[in-house]
């Protein structure tokens, strides 16, 4: 908020004009580069898909959703992987089907 050149209240403090701040780097981690999805979708595309992978796909195939979302739990270890997991499997075999 900008300040009221009062000393006292909720906008209290000298009058300054605001700065732009630099982004830090750590802002940007975590975030994917050009570069490495293309060699992860060059990787996925030669290697294929893993076992599990190829299990879940045929649950979704049959839609035990449900069922999917359990074996990717048991594999992966938590609720969040597996639900992202889950979902692109549901993306790949959209994919094929088009």
């Amino acid at each position: 908020m900008a300040k009221s050149g009062i000393a006292a209240g909720l906008n209290k403090g000298h009058v300054v004009t605001q700065r732009e701040k630099k982004l830090k780097p750590s802002h940007s981690k975590g975030k994917l580069g050009k570069r490495t999805r293309i060699v992860r979708e060059v990787v996925r595309d030669v290697a294929g898909l893993a076992p599990y992978e190829r299990r879940v796909s045929e649950l979704l195939k049959v839609g035990k959703d449900k069922r999917a979302l359990k074996l990717c739990k048991k594999k992966l270890g938590t609720h969040l992987r597996a639900k992202k997991k889950r979902e692109e499997m549901g993306n790949l075999l959209r994919k094929a089907k088009k």
